[in-house]
């Protein structure tokens, strides 16, 4: 006989983190998006045990998720976001320091910037900054640690500035430098007003893309001031890092399915318990190959004292009802018997037989007669067919073990079996712990010490 059992196994997942490019040295930002991968491969193996054949089969799916997003820093010239001190601000009320000659003029010196404080770049001369930028005659300057952001796998950065050229022959610049480290990740100038161009007041904003990793930001703002007369005014200045943030899950599901092929199986331990699986299992399996073994729902019944005893009426009622017509079939029988013996007892004479002791074995038929033999009541036969009729594989299930209990308490009319019990009281605890031994133990015990070693050998000759 050969039969075919199929066993789930394993079903293993586990996940993991990792952070990694969008592309490889990808610059700039990254769309926004999830990506999901998926790979399966199956290996299937077989082992020959003589009595048995396992054919196993492991399917492992890997499910790459990338989670691609783009985080802001906020903005790292605002003092509440902790990457600089006061005087180092956008908001322009304390000079940064840097290259040339600088004012930080007030209300109206400041034009369409406001009445609050400003920056006003002075210088008349034409050099190189610390920044390589040509045209300098004044520069603030500052440098900030941006390495708690742990930013690895690039992006962008961008400013925004409120300048105010009064003389189309004044110019004015942003420069901004990305490092990481001593290496130079970015580096980028945009001319905000060019000599010649009479710009007034502008906003202005610009943007540098980086890739890799960035940890600390370099900011130049320059320029020149020709005629000597109001110089570039600037004012609320401010730098933001936008930078991608890219994780990647794994997720690997694992499947092992073993096919037994039991070679000339005969015992019949093992088919009753593959029969008692098929029976009370569903047997599942779905695209991947996993396969679940399910139980079979069955409705629990409300097992109660009066519900039980109402079964056992009803199995009481059945029993009469067959009793009746038994009787009445024995009736039926016994009068065509005695039909019979009537016939015949009025044709032929029946000879007497005198038996010795008559008397005596009349005597000993009546007192076996007489002997009382309890029948079982109709409810006690009814439980025990109810109890008889629980099937032997439920038997010892939580319902039918309650079931039989209610049986027993029926049988017993023991209603209030489980209800507060009393405590017994043993009154002679006390007399029987205080009564001593017989004194003839005692005497018995004198004899055998005056019974010595030589009349215990002798005894036995």
């Amino acid at each position: 006989m050969v039969l075919k059992i199929l066993v789930l196994w394993l079903l293993l997942c586990f996940s993991y983190s990792k952070a990694d490019t969008c592309l490889p040295d990808h610059e700039g930002l990254c769309t926004p998006e999830t990506i999901i991968e998926e790979q399966v491969t199956v290996e299937k193996t077989e082992e020959d045990k003589g009595t048995e054949i396992i054919f196993t089969t492991t399917t492992t799916k890997t499910t790459t998720t990338t989670t691609i997003t783009n985080e802001d820093s906020g903005d790292i010239l605002d003092g509440d976001n902790g990457y600089v001190a006061t005087g180092q601000e956008g908001d322009m009320d304390f000079d940064w320091g840097g290259e040339g000659p600088a004012s930080m003029p007030s209300g109206t010196s400041c034009g369409q910037l406001g009445t609050d404080k400003c920056a006003e770049i002075t210088g008349s001369g034409d050099t190189k900054s610390r920044m390589l930028v040509d045209g300098m005659g004044t520069t603030f300057y500052q440098e900030i640690d941006i390495s708690d952001l742990q930013i690895d796998n690039g992006g962008q950065v961008t400013y925004s500035i409120e300048v105010d050229k009064q003389d189309a022959q004044d110019r004015v610049y942003m420069h901004i430098t990305g490092t990481n480290g001593s290496d130079t990740v970015f580096q980028g100038t945009d001319i905000l007003s060019e000599t010649g161009i009479a710009s007034g007041y502008q906003s202005y904003n610009g943007s540098f893309d980086f890739s890799g990793v960035l940890n600390r930001i370099k900011i130049e703002i320059g320029g020149r001031d020709i005629n000597l007369a109001i110089g570039p005014l600037f004012d609320d200045v401010s730098v933001n890092v936008f930078y991608n943030v890219i994780s990647t899950i794994i997720e690997q599901q694992i499947t092992t399915v073993e096919e037994i092929v039991y070679l000339n199986l005969t015992d019949p331990t093992q088919i009753d318990l593959i029969e008692e699986i098929i029976e009370y299992n569903d047997i599942k399996i779905d695209d991947t190959g996993k396969v679940d073994f399910i139980p079979i729902e069955t409705p629990q019944e409300d097992i109660t004292f009066e519900t039980v005893e109402a079964e056992i009426e009803e199995i009481k009622i059945e029993e009469i009802e067959v009793a009746s017509v038994e009787m009445e079939m024995e009736e039926a029988i016994e009068e065509t018997i005695e039909e019979e013996p009537q016939s015949d007892s009025e044709t032929i004479d029946e000879p007497i037989v005198e038996v010795e002791d008559s008397t005596q074995q009349e005597e000993v038929q009546q007192e076996e007669d007489e002997k009382p033999v309890k029948e079982p009541t109709a409810k006690e036969k009814s439980a025990t067919k109810l109890v008889k009729n629980i099937d032997d594989k439920a038997r010892y299930d939580e319902t039918n073990q309650l079931k039989t209990l209610i049986v027993m308490q029926i049988l017993g009319n023991t209603k209030s079996f489980f209800n507060n019990q009393s405590t017994l009281q043993d009154k002679n605890v006390d007399e029987y712990l205080n009564k001593t031994i017989e004194d003839q133990y005692g005497l018995l015990f004198q004899l055998a010490q005056d019974v010595t070693m030589e009349d215990m050998i002798n005894a036995q000759y």
